[in-house]
């Protein structure tokens, strides 16, 4: 089941008695255990039939105490197990599919399982499976991510362009909850139904729209000198808002794909823009930068880039500055 459908499922109070939340992605997880926390029971109920249990302060048989009692005053009671995935492997295998056969149908045991898996193939998910829900709360990786937040505002009655997202994403990275938490900040100060632009960003989440990691990209793609050396100074001067390590990460990616460009053999927007995992919006940025760096420039900036990367860490560089290093770096990519 999707995140969708199972928050459609809650708000029509089709319940199961086991929710298995699992996988590398927290965000999710909280969404629906949050849910479940926040509407299952109404406040009178909660006080006697909702329980909060972390993992690193219990085990399974402990759980299943409370898994096992009727609710008072109440159809259902809530048991949601935060920090799952510190309970042993062996505890979860050897004693919850005893319960999982027979549930309680009075009770909504949920285990929050972070940053982990069950193994699909042993009988302990196949039965959750077949008695409950077991939810993949899978890693989005970082060029789904605009996407994510059109979508995610979409649903707030909210509108944003491609660049605006992209300049999220940059600042951000793919931490739905950060993002989420940004976001609200937005829809706090923006009225529903507008469109949200990197004027509201700058504004109210703090991102500069003018020098940040995806202007100096461009700046260098187009060889603008000027803008370039603006962007690297304001840089210099907000170094922890602007560590010299995600701007190499970030310049390394775009000029792998600016290499990767000149070795395409089909170059339509939507063939290039798959094999580099861009938006299509941005294809045109990849054919300037390689108009102004052949493939033997590319891997020249690919090697300052290494270069500097070392000299960060502190090989062949005793003393100089971040700000200095970037400077050097941004002067030997363009020249």
């Amino acid at each position: 089941m999707t995140v969708d459908q199972i928050l459609e499922n809650l708000k029509n109070k089709v319940y199961h008695p086991i929710y298995f939340l699992q996988g590398e992605e927290p965000y999710y997880i909280d969404v629906i255990s949050d849910y479940i926390a926040a509407n299952v029971l109404d406040e009178n109920e909660k006080e006697f039939n909702q329980t909060i249990i972390y993992g690193k302060e219990t085990n399974v048989a402990s759980i299943l105490e409370c898994a096992k009692r009727f609710p008072m005053m109440s159809n259902y009671q809530v048991v949601i197990v935060k920090e799952a995935q510190h309970i042993k492997e062996k505890d979860l295998d050897e004693n919850l599919i005893k319960y999982i056969e027979n549930p309680l149908k009075s009770t909504i045991l949920v285990f929050c399982y972070k940053y982990k898996y069950l193994d699909g193939r042993k009988s302990l998910a196949k039965a959750i499976g077949k008695k409950g829900v077991v939810f993949d709360s899978d890693k989005i990786y970082e060029n789904k991510i605009p996407e994510w937040i059109a979508a995610f505002l979409k649903k707030k009655n909210y509108r944003i362009g491609v660049k605006s997202t992209m300049l999220l994403t940059e600042y951000l990275g793919n931490d739905l909850g950060k993002i989420a938490n940004e976001l609200e900040k937005l829809m706090i100060n923006i009225k529903s139904g507008n469109e949200i632009n990197t004027s509201h960003i700058e504004q109210y989440i703090g991102i500069s729209k003018d020098f940040n990691v995806f202007e100096l990209q461009n700046a260098l793609g187009t060889k603008n000198f000027l803008k370039a050396n603006q962007v690297i100074n304001y840089f210099a001067k907000n170094p922890k808002d602007h560590p010299l390590v995600v701007t190499l990460f970030n310049l390394y990616s775009y000029f792998s794909k600016v290499l990767m460009f000149h070795y395409i053999q089909d170059k339509s927007n939507k063939n290039v823009a798959a094999i580099l995992k861009v938006h299509p919006f941005f294809v045109k940025d990849y054919q300037v930068a390689a108009k102004n760096f052949s493939p033997k420039n590319a891997e020249t900036a690919i090697s300052i880039l290494r270069e500097y990367d070392r000299k960060s860490k502190g090989i062949n560089n005793n003393s100089t500055q971040e700000g200095e290093l970037l400077k050097e770096m941004v002067y030997k990519i363009l020249h």
